[in-house]
């Protein structure tokens, strides 16, 4: 089976949310680490976990875990320059790269793991689950395309010049299409949770 790395973007600011989102306790752990333990059940191997320049808590946070944590020292750039940093961490084996949101914390280990078995099968794809029809995250990079990161001032621009490489994958995970950015998105994902 092909390598697939994993970037954990985790270096937001969180204005929306008042509070570090990354850190607000799921089922008894925080966020971050709710989707740390999801990539690894999911098949992800060599986790780079990016936080900006405050994100010492983050990093204590997932200490426990088998990951690599980097810095953003620009935490106001986009996902792209967080992508940017963590690929530099990305070990040389990985033929692709899942780039994951530390705010979709619902997002199953099934779904990581389909993600990864398709890769195997379309190594060239780039990989987008959707839900009902929605687009959502984590996304499926070949390495090779994505290290073009470099040349592309976003993510959506990287997509864009590679639509004709974008494969959709309807999976039955709503948690692809469900972010945690405001103390509301908070209470719906820890109602969904305990129920």
């Amino acid at each position: 089976m092909r390598q697939v790395s994993a970037i954990l973007l985790a270096a937001g600011r969180s204005r929306r949310m008042g509070e570090c989102k990354q850190l607000l306790p799921l089922e008894g752990r925080p966020a971050v680490v709710r989707v740390v333990e999801t990539l690894l059940a999911g098949g992800a191997d060599g986790i780079v976990v990016v936080v900006n320049p405050e994100g010492m808590e983050i990093e204590a946070a997932v200490a426990g875990h088998p990951v690599t944590v980097t810095v953003n020292p620009l935490p106001d750039s986009d996902m792209a320059g967080s992508v940017r940093v963590g690929l530099s961490r990305v070990p040389a084996g990985a033929g692709g790269v899942l780039v994951c949101l530390a705010d979709t914390p619902l997002v199953t280990a099934a779904t990581c793991r389909r993600l990864i078995h398709e890769h195997t099968r379309t190594p060239d794809a780039i990989l987008i689950p959707t839900h009902r029809g929605r687009k959502g995250h984590p996304t499926l990079f070949p390495r090779s395309l994505i290290e073009a990161i470099h040349l592309e001032p976003t993510l959506r621009d990287l997509i864009g010049a590679n639509a004709h490489r974008v494969a959709l994958l309807e999976v039955p995970d709503p948690g692809v299409t469900e972010d945690m950015d405001t103390p509301e998105d908070y209470r719906r994902i820890e109602g969904r949770l305990s129920r």
